[in-house]
Formats: C-alpha cells, sequence, structure tokens
C-alpha cells in the first residue's frame, strides 16, 4: 500500500520521480506561456496583470515579482486558512517566475500583429497544458489556488472565490498599469475547457499494491 502525506489535500508519494518530473515540466511550460503573453502585448491573464502592474511600480522583473507573490500569499493567506503546502505548492511559488524572468528577456518584442496572435493564442495553449500536468502531478496545488481550495474548505463556493480574487487582482494591475485587453477575456473564457479534457490524461494515477495501476 502507498504512502499518503498531506499537501493541501492527500497526495500519494507513490511514483513519486514521475510525479516531480510532470510538476516541473508543467510549470515550466506555465512560465513560457505566461511570458508569451504578455509580450504579445494583447491583455494579461489576471493574476498577471497584477504582477506586471506590481513591476511597473517597484522596478522589479516581472517574474521575480511572481515569486515574491507566492511567498507573499503563502505567509498571509495559507496560514490563516490553514492550508498545508506540499512539493507542488513549493516549486509553483519558486519556478514560474524563474522560468519568466529567463523567457521574457529571450522572447523579442515583435510588431506584426499576426505574429502577436499566434504568440497570445500558442501561450494560452502552452499555459493549459503546464496546468494540466502540474496539477495532475499531485504534488499539491499552487499559493494562489490554495487560496481558493482553503476559502472553500470555509464554506464558500470556488466559483465565487475564484471568481472574487481574480476580479480583485485584475483591477489593481490594471490601476497599477497591468496590460489588460482582448488576451485577458480569451484566457478566462478558453483556460477552463483547455484544460478540462487534459487533466483526466496528464493525471498521475497511484499504483495499486500488486504495482499495477488501476484501471
Amino acid at each position: 500500500m502507498s504512502r499518503r502525506v498531506k499537501y493541501g489535500g492527500s497526495v500519494t508519494t507513490d511514483r513519486l520521480l514521475e510525479r516531480i518530473t510532470r510538476c516541473v515540466t508543467g510549470l515550466a511550460l506555465f512560465g513560457v506561456g505566461i511570458s508569451l503573453q504578455i509580450e504579445s502585448r494583447l491583455g494579461n491573464p489576471p493574476w498577471d496583470t497584477f504582477h506586471q502592474g506590481v513591476a511597473n511600480q517597484v522596478g522589479l522583473g516581472i517574474g521575480t515579482v511572481i515569486i515574491l507573490t507566492g511567498i507573499a500569499l503563502l505567509v498571509l493567506f495559507w496560514i490563516p486558512l490553514r492550508q498545508k503546502p506540499g512539493l507542488g505548492t513549493v516549486l509553483n511559488a519558486l519556478e514560474i517566475g524563474l522560468v519568466a524572468n529567463v523567457a521574457l528577456d529571450a522572447i523579442p518584442r515583435v510588431e506584426s500583429m499576426a505574429v502577436r496572435t499566434s504568440m497570445l493564442v500558442g501561450g494560452i495553449l502552452l499555459v493549459a497544458l503546464g496546468s494540466a500536468l502540474y496539477i495532475g502531478s499531485g504534488l499539491g496545488p499552487g499559493p494562489r489556488d490554495g487560496i481558493m481550495t482553503g476559502l472553500a474548505e470555509r464554506g464558500v463556493k470556488i466559483r465565487v472565490a475564484r471568481t472574487i480574487i481574480e476580479v480583485t487582482v485584475l483591477v489593481v494591475g490594471w490601476l497599477l498599469g497591468g496590460q489588460v485587453g482582448v488576451g485577458t477575456v480569451l484566457f478566462a473564457v478558453a483556460i477552463g475547457p483547455l484544460v478540462q479534457p487534459l487533466l483526466p490524461r496528464l493525471t498521475v494515477r497511484p499504483r495499486t499494491s500488486s504495482g499495477n495501476a488501476p484501471a
């Protein structure tokens, strides 16, 4: 029987190396995806509008702000909500920002609307794939998702918590100078339907006691 530990939920340690590999790969794709969307200049996801707005005000790289925001959320929200971070939570807080700092420097600025549109669409697709990989690894939610799950455990509906949080960070980010546009809307509309069919296919299933994956 595989051992189980709590990482903001029941998470098995079975197939741990595979889980870590998928989590790290997914977070890297996520970081590249949001970088492509930011560099498209057609509108960021809500949280990245916030990250960009803060970066504009304090003079730090967006990736650095992503890391600092993740750490701040763990301290300010996870502790009061009694959420327990897992390995995936820590990797999420650090890796996405590190990858974004590298990717944002590497991606050239382009003016062609066709190329920018392709960057936007490609970025959203990469974020969807990356999300399914790291969520499916079962190593714990990211710092931002953990707030929603923590509120849900206290009776707040997930969609209500998510809407309130994302609208708040979007408005604050926009007021701070973050990019809002058609890409923001497209991300909000498309990301759920894209992740939903990918997640079951990319979720790591625990082996049975005999060593075979369950049917």
